[in-house]
Parts: C-alpha cells; sequence; structure tokens
C-alpha cells in the first residue's frame, strides 16, 4: 500500500512538474543595430499562462503607469487583460481564444531553433504575420493571444519578414503550485473603456479654465495679492487670470496648451491669447493689472505714441505667450441664425498647441491668463487645459534643464487699459537688450507674428517680411503668411460673403485665419555666446488710411537648455 501511494505520488509529482514552466521570448528587428530589443514571459501552470513583458525599470517612475498581465485559460477558451495601478486599482477585459474573424493557412513543416513546428500564415490590416509552433512539447503556450488559437508551443513569429519574436529559453518553475488565473482581475471593462483609463492615467491634464466668460463689462478692480485657484477679470472683463500650483514634470513630458473657444454674443474675429506673466523681476503685468498700465516701463515711436510693457528691461519681463489665436465669426451662438446649403457650422473652434519648449515656464507658482479684445456684453466662453504625455518611464526630475527669456510681445492684451496697439513699426523698429548667461545651449528664438488692419490696404491682407537683426547683423527674414483660411469655413456662421462666393473668413491673411492658433517659427541663435546682445525686429508696417492702422503682435521668447 505504502509503496503504491509512493509511487502515485512520484508520478503525481513528475505530472506536476512537466506542468510547470517559465518560457522567455525575445523581440528584435533583423538588420537593425540599435539593440531595441525587448523580453516577455510566459508561465505555465497546467492549462493555464501568465504573460508579461520582461521590463527592468530602476529610479522613481512617472505617475499613473500600469503593470499589465495577461492571463489565459485553454480549458474555458478565454483570455484575460488586466491593467493594475500604483493607486490599488484594477481593470480588466476578456475575449475569447479562437478568432473566428482570422484565418490562419497551414504552410507546411520546418525546423525552427531547433523545434520540429508547423508553419502558419495569415495577413492583418495589410501586415503578413507568419508563426511556427511546435507540437513536440506536449501543451499549448503562446505569448500572443490576440490573434487565436494555434496548437502547440510558438516558437517565432515574424511580422512583415523583420519584426521577429523568438523562443529563447524554457525552464521548469517549482514556484508555479497553484492556478495561474486570479479569482478577482478588478473591474471588468471593454477594451476600447480599458484605452480610455489608461490614457487617461498616463496624461497629466490641469484645468485652467472650465466655461469662463471673457466679454467687456464693468469689472470691480481687484486688489491685493492675488490668490491660488481663483479666476479673477481684469481690464474690462477681457482678461481672464488664474494663479495655479503646477506640477513639476520630467523634462521628457510633451507639454500642450489645449483651449476651447465659443461665441457667447460677439459675432466678430476676434484677436486672443493665452499667456503667462513672469515673477521674475521687480514688475511684471501682473502690476499693471492691479495697479494701472503706467506702472510697467515704456517707449514711444517717432510719432510720440506709447507703448507700455512691450520688452523686456533690467526690472520687468513682458508676458510669455503660449498660444496665439484669433476666434471665428460668431461660432455657437449664431450657428442657428444662419443657414447655408453644405455648410453645417461646428460648435466650437479648437486649438492645441505644443509648448514643450517653455515647460520652465509651466511648474510651480504660476499666474497663467487668456485674452480676447472685443466690446461685447456677451463675448466669449474659453477653456482651457495643459495636457502633459510622457515619453520615458522615468520619473526623475532632477535632469529638467529647460531656460526661456521673454524678450518681447507686442500683443495689447490690456487694450482695454490703455496698452496701445503695436503700431511703432510704421517709424521704428523694435530693439531690445538682453544677456545669455554662461552654460546655455540650444539657443533659440521662439517668434510668433501676426499683422492686422482690416481693410484692402492694410497689412492684415498683405504680406510684409518680417526680418530680425541681432547685433546690428540682419540674420533671419519670415514673411507670415496664411493661404488656407477657406478650410475653415464651417467655424464662421456670420462672416460676410461676397457677391463672387468667397467668405470673408476664406481670405488669405498676414499669419492668421479666424478660428485657428498661429504657429510659432524658430530660428537658430545656437552660435549666440553668452554675455550681452541686442535683438530687432523691422517690419515695413503700411500707412493709416482714413481712421484706420495697421499693427502688429509680434512676440520672441528665447528657449534653450542650461548645461
Amino acid at each position: 500500500m505504502k509503496r503504491t501511494l509512493l509511487v502515485l505520488g512520484l508520478i503525481f509529482a513528475m505530472i506536476t512538474a512537466s506542468a510547470q514552466q517559465r518560457l522567455v521570448y525575445q523581440s528584435y528587428m533583423l538588420g537593425s543595430d540599435s539593440g531595441d530589443t525587448t523580453y516577455r514571459e510566459v508561465l505555465r501552470f497546467k492549462n493555464q499562462l501568465k504573460i508579461n513583458d520582461i521590463q527592468e525599470f530602476s529610479g522613481k517612475l512617472i505617475q499613473g503607469l500600469s503593470t499589465n498581465v495577461t492571463f489565459v485559460d485553454y480549458d474555458a477558451d478565454s483570455a484575460y487583460y488586466q491593467m493594475s495601478y500604483q493607486d490599488g486599482e484594477s481593470y480588466f477585459y476578456s475575449y475569447p481564444l479562437k478568432n473566428n474573424d482570422l484565418t490562419f493557412e497551414e504552410k507546411g513543416d520546418e525546423k525552427i531553433l531547433g523545434y520540429d513546428c508547423k508553419k502558419y500564415k495569415t495577413s492583418i490590416n495589410s501586415n503578413t504575420i507568419e508563426v511556427w509552433m511546435t507540437e513536440s512539447l506536449g501543451y499549448d503556450a503562446s505569448p500572443v493571444t490576440s490573434r487565436g488559437y494555434l496548437k502547440g508551443v510558438m516558437v517565432r513569429q515574424a511580422i512583415n519578414g523583420n519584426r521577429i519574436m523568438d523562443l529563447k529559453s524554457i525552464k521548469k518553475d517549482k514556484k508555479l503550485k497553484k492556478a495561474l488565473v486570479p479569482d478577482n482581475l478588478g473591474v471588468r471593462k471593454t477594451g476600447k473603456e480599458l484605452n480610455r483609463i489608461n490614457r487617461d492615467k498616463l496624461i497629466v491634464r490641469t484645468k485652467i479654465f472650465e466655461d469662463e466668460q471673457i466679454h467687456f463689462a464693468k469689472i470691480e478692480k481687484f486688489k491685493g495679492e492675488i490668490p491660488f485657484d481663483t479666476v479673477l477679470h481684469f481690464s474690462w472683463g477681457t482678461i481672464i487670470l488664474k494663479r495655479v500650483n503646477l506640477p513639476v514634470l520630467p523634462e521628457h513630458y510633451q507639454l500642450f496648451a489645449e483651449l476651447h473657444q465659443r461665441s457667447n454674443g460677439d459675432a466678430y474675429d476676434r484677436s486672443g491669447s493665452v499667456f503667462v506673466i513672469p515673477l521674475d523681476r521687480k514688475l511684471s503685468l501682473s502690476n499693471a493689472l492691479i495697479d494701472s498700465i503706467q506702472v510697467v516701463p515704456y517707449q514711444y515711436d517717432k510719432n510720440g505714441k506709447k507703448y507700455q510693457g512691450i520688452s523686456l528691461t533690467d526690472d520687468y519681463m513682458p508676458v510669455v505667450e503660449l498660444m496665439r489665436f484669433f476666434t471665428p465669426f460668431g461660432v455657437d451662438h449664431f450657428n442657428d441664425k444662419v443657414q447655408i446649403d453644405g455648410l453645417e457650422w461646428e460648435d466650437e473652434a479648437y486649438y492645441k498647441m505644443e509648448v514643450s519648449e517653455l515647460s520652465d515656464r509651466l511648474s510651480g507658482d504660476v499666474l497663467i491668463g487668456a485674452f480676447i479684445g472685443n466690446y461685447d456684453g456677451g463675448g466669449h466662453k474659453v477653456s482651457l487645459d495643459l495636457v502633459a504625455y510622457p515619453n520615458e518611464y522615468s520619473g526623475d526630475v532632477s535632469g529638467n534643464n529647460r531656460w526661456s527669456l521673454p524678450l518681447f510681445n507686442t500683443c495689447n492684451v490690456m487694450e482695454m487699459s490703455g496698452q496701445n496697439y503695436g503700431r511703432l513699426f510704421q517709424t521704428d523698429s523694435l530693439t531690445v537688450e538682453f544677456v545669455i548667461p554662461e552654460g546655455v545651449e540650444n539657443l533659440k528664438l521662439r517668434y510668433i507674428t501676426t499683422g492686422h488692419g482690416g481693410w484692402g490696404g492694410g497689412d492684415e491682407f498683405n504680406p510684409k517680411e518680417n526680418t530680425i537683426i541681432i547685433d546690428g547683423e540682419k540674420v533671419f527674414k519670415y514673411t507670415p503668411w496664411r493661404c488656407d483660411c477657406a478650410t475653415y469655413r464651417e467655424y464662421n456662421p456670420v462672416s460676410g460673403n461676397f457677391w463672387n462666393g468667397v467668405s470673408s473668413s476664406d481670405l488669405s491673411r498676414s499669419g492668421w485665419c479666424p478660428g485657428t492658433a498661429t504657429n510659432p517659427v524658430y530660428f537658430s541663435l545656437s552660435d549666440l555666446k553668452p554675455g550681452h546682445h541686442t535683438i530687432t525686429v523691422a517690419i515695413p508696417q503700411g500707412a493709416d488710411e482714413g481712421g484706420s492702422f495697421s499693427h502688429w503682435m509680434v512676440s520672441g521668447v528665447l528657449v534653450g537648455n542650461v548645461k
């Protein structure tokens, strides 16, 4: 009896041991010398698998990073994809192993990596998939579960002949002593829902403004220190401002400003700006907002016109423009008031611009504002988010070395408080002195320029060359011009329509269109040495005509890295 029990025990142990394996797969590109190799682990216990990528992380990780595992139960013809997060939440979705929508064509027998294999072939989304399976091991195991069931152990997979996944090793794993599929996998979701959860947890989204009104109205003057997380209105309601504490992120994050805008009564195309007020020096635009536009440094042109707070001085920094945008003609508010055959109006204007190079201005204590120049009591409604996307897994913030220096900004965000339009280019150029500190490299000028003067002879409708002069030498020339404005007709329900079938929103303009944001242009200054320099912007601004005048909104920020 004892001998029988011993034999049965040995048989059971042998069976159990044969059901415990750790398989490792290697993925690589044929012909690549980049060293881009990844590994995947497959643990097997009887008819269940646990599949996960072998990842080697060290140090602090980014927030929202999930641990992803696929479980397989061959007896139940099911796979379970689970995502677990650092906050303790887990989600999963399940799918059958047998994919009736996919057919593998058997292509014969081959010997691969020392195993006798059957070769299979199929096509998915124009990609050729080849798979080699061996049945010589006596069980089923595959690191890829979403393409259906093939009997045996996968030895190799090739995608388009060059993306290879090979079986590198098989070892017994005596630690595997029970079923691998957990009783509780978390909250069940669809695959689409799980993708959304994963995306939302990885993205760092900071809401700045939500459905805030920018309009012309009598606003009670604010006095005192600007509080955190409170939306304040300035300059007759045409500026909204908020003081926020923004997270300090690793430099590898891509950072975007994301703006939604719709008319709340104003029918016209208006200039808008999203900006940060730097607090590096004695004076800033916040002093002008609280006290008066007259407290910031100013300069005169040859016609005696005064320009307040437009350029860098020893005591003052101009605002840092994140995004220049232009509202369309009455989107949303006027959609039901104008009907044109063949056109369906959009519900809002949407603008999204990368501002990663200004991330040093977007961490910690930040004053961030938005401006739309308008004289309407209803005005506009806007929502603004800052959205950051990781490009690596490291959460280390010690390597942040971005650097920026705002030089000039003639976008008169305090227009309603007397800040003048940028008309100085008719008689003068704009010159600013600045100092590059030691250790700054990869220096560039981030330059945004748009011309205005809304009649046939105005600079809005006539290309004008912008010249950038560094230390007295002409180094860059650029002519801003947009000839794709007709693309955005559906955003402009109350745009004027001419006798020839063209809409006023269709007309080409000096660097902008109604309903768009203006892209910055970048000029390399990598050869500029540390020390004192001057920059000059010269534009052949057109002459006034009657009561109409042209003007230019130009902003320039030096961006780079500190060694």
